[in-house]
C-alpha cells in the first residue's frame, strides 16, 4: 500500500519533465535525469551529489569545468530531483549500480569522480568495486568518515508506520529548514530552497528518502575508505570549517583512512563549500584536475 503523502502530487512522466533542462536516459533501475557538457574529447569529470539537494547543487562546478575542458557529468540520485523513484531498496549497491550504468552507458572510463556528502560515501565505494574506472577522487565534506549524528526524530522515522506518518506531516517543512543549516552565507537560503521544493511535488521522493535513511546511508563507510586509500589514487579532500550538517571533526577518520589525500579547508563555509565559495574552490579543484 502506497502511503498518501498530500504534498506529493505530481507524476514524474514524459510531460512533467519538459520543464526540465539536461536529459534522459533509461538504466538498470529506472530513468535518470542527467547532464553531460564539455568537449566530447575533453577528460571525463563525473559529479555525485549528497542525500536530498539533485544536481543543481553542481550548477557552478558544472558550468566551472565544462568551460576549463572537461567532459562533465551530473545528474540525479534516485528518487531525487527529475530521476525515477524505484519501488526498490535505497542503498549503496542501487547508487553505486546508477553510478556504473551511467559511466558505461557514456563510455567515460576512466573517469574523475567527485562526491559531495552522502556522494563521498558513494564514490568511494564504487572505487572500492571498480578500482579502474577511476583515475583521480574529489571529496566535499564527505559522509562515511564517521555515523553521522542524526536527531532524534530523525532516527524514529526507522519506525514503520510511525516514519511514514510522521515524515508526511513535518517532512516538508523539517527538510526545508535544514537546508539553512548547509548554508554559511544565510542569503543565498531561499533561492536554494526554491530550487530544491521542486522535487518535492513528485511522488515517491518521501518515501525514497525514508528508504536511503533506512537502509544503511547515513551510517559509517569508515572500512570502504580504508580500503581506496590502500589504493594510492590522487586524492583531493575539502570541508567547510563551519559545516554543521557532517561536522568538521569528521575530516579526522578521512584523513586516517585516506592519509596521502590533499586536504584544504574553507573557511566562513558550511556544508557545501563549492557553491558557497566557488571561488575558492574551483581554482584548488583545476590544478588538481590538470596537475
Amino acid at each position: 500500500m502506497t502511503f498518501p503523502y498530500l504534498d506529493e502530487t505530481n507524476e514524474l512522466n514524459d510531460t512533467t519533465r519538459k520543464e526540465a533542462d539536461g536529459s534522459f536516459i533509461a538504466l538498470t533501475d529506472g530513468v535518470t535525469h542527467y547532464e553531460l557538457g564539455g568537449p566530447e574529447n575533453g577528460s571525463p569529470v563525473v559529479l555525485v551529489h549528497g542525500f536530498s539537494g539533485p544536481y543543481f547543487i553542481f550548477d557552478t562546478s558544472f558550468d566551472f569545468l565544462s568551460k576549463s575542458g572537461f567532459r562533465v557529468l551530473r545528474y540525479d540520485l534516485f528518487g531525487r530531483g527529475y530521476s525515477d523513484r524505484p519501488r526498490t531498496v535505497y542503498d549503496i549497491h542501487l547508487f553505486v549500480r546508477q553510478l556504473k550504468d551511467l559511466i558505461d552507458a557514456f563510455e567515460l572510463k576512466p573517469v574523475n569522480l567527485v562526491g559531495l556528502s552522502m556522494g563521498g560515501a558513494i564514490s568511494a565505494t564504487f572505487i572500492d568495486q571498480y578500482p579502474d574506472y577511476v583515475t583521480r577522487h574529489i571529496l566535499i565534506d564527505p559522509t562515511g568518515g564517521k555515523r553521522v549524528a542524526v536527531p532524534t526524530f530523525i532516527k524514529a522515522l526507522k519506525i514503520p508506520v510511525f516514519g511514514e506518518l510522521a515524515f508526511g506531516l513535518f517532512g516538508t517543512a523539517g527538510m526545508l529548514k535544514g537546508i539553512a543549516t548547509d548554508m554559511f552565507d544565510q542569503r543565498i537560503v531561499e533561492h536554494f530552497q526554491q530550487q530544491y521544493k521542486i522535487q518535492m511535488k513528485f511522488k515517491g521522493f518521501k518515501r525514497s528518502i525514508l528508504s536511503t535513511i533506512r537502509n544503511g546511508m547515513l551510517e559509517s563507510f569508515y572500512e570502504t575508505y580504508v580500503r581506496v586509500g590502500k589504493l594510492k589514487k590522487p586524492t583531493l579532500l575539502f570541508w567547510g570549517q563551519q559545516d554543521k550538517t557532517v561536522p568538521f571533526d569528521h575530516s579526522e577518520a578521512i584523513m586516517q583512512a585516506i592519509p596521502h589525500a590533499e586536504f584544504h579547508v574553507i573557511e566562513n563555509c558550511n556544508h557545501i563549500p563549492h557553491y558557497e565559495k566557488p571561488e575558492s574552490v574551483n581554482p584548488i579543484l583545476l590544478e588538481f584536475l590538470t596537475r
